[in-house]
């Protein structure tokens, strides 16, 4: 075995049977007499719901029952996180008088097959009253928008504003300030695998088994137990294969809850699984928030004072965390600078659109967007260098911990040392001039940077079980839940470090709520932080009782007692060991006077609200064709700083994985609604997800500032990507357009928005 296997990569356990077709997702399961669950839903964005006749689709083949609002109204509502000042409108199982957003369900089928369940849909008979909608939040902010919900006196949902010190007073004595109104884009997260639900009754009422591709399946048994009205330990979840989530997985939905109370009421199994099209318009959708911004300086670039205010789209109908994204922003909205007075407001409004929520990054790239535009439009008002200013204004290594304007801690951090390593891959200078020398030409050509910090971790508990079987193998159980981000692997490299046993000696077990201790879940860049951090405590205690036991063995004192490859052994005499199997034997069936039974620890790891702040810089090259808008990027540098890396194979997936997204999101991804809310972009005909050819040449490097947080001193690396790469990119673009007087333009950059960028300032 190696010296170390924490900081090497290894490659991941999981990828075999995923890359070779064996791997078990939800919609593999089909236990015997399994029913499958079809949703009628409205056409309309708000509509009072006339009438609903359910007689033909009961009289159609297979059919087993159709069932409307009426019939679960004893449900509860789908869960969500309880934040003080947000106003939480009724979300039902099943509509029932009104709908408030296109595609949401009136009535559920159920049949022998799938495709007899999509055909009897079909023949349901509902009659509506369309209702005056809006769409976008600023427009139902008016004192005369339509009403999403009636029973609300107005369509905000909630109003949080953060900060310190006298922004009003910065602004106004500043030499220069800059303004600027930043857009992000609604996004669909777009998994592999759309949702599926396969709910599993056990005879006699004694329980029920729920196969899902969630995040969290601790999350989600708590969730179906309170809608359902059900006890919460008669429910198990289980997480199998996921086929990606990227935050839009983390909560509970409809669908899962009227899988559960049609297998108990029937007492078979229900499936449903997700269309594309229904995936796409139903399950929440990232971003779609809207900054105003102003930053104030002083002549010599030092920067004074910061505002932002942020209107953010929440959709119709709130699911767990939809109101928590916007909230994030505020937390990070200074960046990587020292600025004494900033003030940030967050405010939530319900449209009759599809519902929004965490997707990759939630929050952290519009917090980074926005304070990353403005400090490139502050250089190109002071006639400075981005990069100077950025060195100008960073928080210096030695001022760490720094609580900021926000009254957030930042952990740790070297800002300077991802930016000059960016810069320095980058050939920086060189493609300055060269950059210059194109223009001449007549060429659009831009370089843009961003330089950022994300939290990630402190959003809660992880839990960890580490078991020294008596064979000396290894067993670990995880209440992380793993959907692709190499759980089985890390955690395997961090046990076997500790125990100093072989790597494949150590089994990692997750997903399943009846055999693992109660976890939060896997989103925020939050498992080797806690779920980890958890593992790293439980293996510690483990090494403290074996030692007890070893020592006994020995006739030694415990504290004589050293680890050694494969067993422990006495100090400075290393004939005298013993392996770890004769150690958990012993452990088992005749410990230490006043120990128990057993090698085995569980851990739950909180950081108590501390977040590890993890930090990078990306360098972008773009060019612009005058004739047809087209952005081609050229260059893409990432330069991340996740603290300790524990596999950097892993670290560097996870990145590829940030950027193609952010890439989406930069060039070609938005959901588009019409004025009424209506969905225009609800199937892969109409919304443009990136290809392989639209990543460019990728340059990634990494610099380390352990955390301290955690006994790791790692931070997260999963959302890098999303939050560095898009400001990057936009500087880039913005900076090619400066020559026509550009001054902003909003993602995505299309080629028919920037060819009309292009006329409009060529004339």
């Amino acid at each position: 075995m190696a010296d170390q296997l924490v900081g090497q990569s290894i490659k991941r356990f999981e990828d075999d049977a995923l890359v070779h077709g064996a791997g078990h997702y939800t919609d593999d399961f089909n236990p015997p007499g399994t029913l499958h669950l079809a949703i009628v839903r409205s056409p309309y964005p708000k509509a009072r719901i006339v009438s609903i006749n359910t007689e033909p689709a009961k009289a159609a083949p297979g059919v087993v029952d159709v069932i409307t609002g009426e019939d679960v109204k004893d449900l509860g509502d789908i869960p969500i996180i309880p934040l003080p000042g947000v106003k939480a409108p009724r979300h039902p199982m099943l509509c029932q008088g009104y709908v408030a957003a296109p595609g949401a369900p009136v009535a559920a089928v159920l049949a022998e097959t799938a495709a007899q369940a999509e055909d009897a849909a079909a023949l349901v008979e509902a009659e509506y009253e369309p209702q005056p909608s809006v769409s976008e939040p600023e427009a139902a902010m008016a004192p005369d928008a339509p009403k999403v919900f009636d029973e609300l006196e107005n369509n905000v949902c909630y109003t949080v504003t953060r900060g310190s010190g006298d922004v009003d007073q910065a602004i106004a004595e500043a030499d220069h300030v800059v303004r600027l109104r930043i857009d992000s884009p609604r996004l669909v997260a777009l998994s592999l695998e759309p949702r599926a639900t396969l709910a599993i009754p056990e005879g006699f009422g004694r329980g029920l088994t729920v196969y899902s591709s969630t995040q969290a399946p601790h999350g989600l048994r708590l969730a179906l137990a309170q809608s359902l009205k059900y006890p919460e330990n008669n429910i198990r979840v289980i997480a199998p294969d996921v086929g990606g989530g990227f935050g839009s997985k983390g909560g509970s939905y409809r669908e899962d809850v009227l899988c559960g109370f049609l297998a108990m009421k029937h007492g078979r199994p229900v499936k449903y699984v997700a269309t594309r099209s229904e995936d796409i318009m139903t399950t929440i959708q990232g971003r779609d928030m809207a900054v105003t911004a102003e930053l104030a300086a002083k002549k010599d670039g030092t920067l004074t004072g910061f505002r932002i205010n942020n209107i953010a789209n929440m959709g119709a109908y709130l699911h767990s965390a939809t109101a928590l994204p916007p909230m994030f922003m505020l937390n990070m909205a200074p960046g990587c600078y020292k600025i004494p007075a900033a003030s940030a407001t967050a405010v939530g409004v319900f449209t009759n659109t599809t519902s929004t929520g965490p997707y990759r990054g939630a929050g952290r790239p519009e917090a980074v967007l926005a304070i990353e535009r403005m400090v490139d439009e502050m250089a190109h008002e002071l006639g400075m260098d981005a990069v100077e200013l950025r060195r100008k204004n960073f928080i210096q290594p030695d001022e760490f911990p720094y609580k900021t304007a926000m009254g957030v801690t930042y952990d740790s951090g070297d800002y300077g040392k991802a930016l000059d390593r960016a810069l320095e891959l980058a050939g920086y200078d060189q493609l300055l001039k060269e950059r210059d020398e194109r223009r001449a030409k007549g060429e659009l050509v831009g370089i843009g940077l961003s330089t950022f910090v994300e939290p990630s971790g402190g959003l809660g508990f992880e839990s960890g079980v580490v078991r020294m079987e008596r064979s000396g193998r290894v067993t670990v159980v995880t209440g992380s839940s793993s959907h692709g981000q190499g759980h089985e692997t890390v955690y395997a490299q961090i046990v076997a470090d500790k125990l100093k046993v072989p790597i494949d000696h150590v089994k990692v077990l997750h997903g399943d709520t009846l055999g693992t201790p109660a976890g939060t879940g896997t989103f925020g860049s939050r498992s080797a932080m806690t779920g980890g951090a958890a593992l790293v405590v439980a293996s510690d205690r483990v090494v403290d009782k074996a030692k007890k036991v070893a020592a006994m063995m020995l006739e030694a004192s415990p504290d004589d007692i050293e680890l050694v490859d494969g067993g422990l052994a006495v100090a400075g005499t290393p004939d005298k060991k013993v392996p770890w199997q004769g150690v958990a034997m012993k452990a088992h069936l005749s410990p230490p006077p006043g120990e128990e039974p057993g090698l085995e620890s569980t851990s739950y790891f909180d950081t108590r609200g501390a977040s590890a702040w993890g930090s990078g810089t990306h360098l972008a090259v773009v060019s612009i064709s005058r004739e047809t808008g087209q952005v081609t990027i050229e260059k893409l540098v990432a330069v991340d700083d996740c603290g300790n890396v524990l596999n950097p194979m892993i670290v560097e997936g996870q990145v590829l994985g940030g950027l193609a997204q952010a890439i989406g999101q930069v060039l070609l991804e938005k959901v588009v609604f019409d004025s009424s809310g209506q969905t225009l972009s609800a199937t892969l005909m109409d919304y443009a997800a990136p290809r392989a050819e639209h990543i460019p040449p990728l340059i990634l490097d990494h610099t380390h500032t352990p955390s301290p947080t955690n006994p790791l001193g790692v931070k997260g690396v999963g959302e890098a990507g999303t939050n560095g790469c898009p400001p990057a990119v936009a500087n880039a673009v913005i900076d090619a357009l400066s020559p026509l007087g550009v001054k902003h333009v909003d993602m995505p950059y299309t080629a028919p928005k920037l060819w009309q960028v292009i006329q409009e300032h060529s004339a």
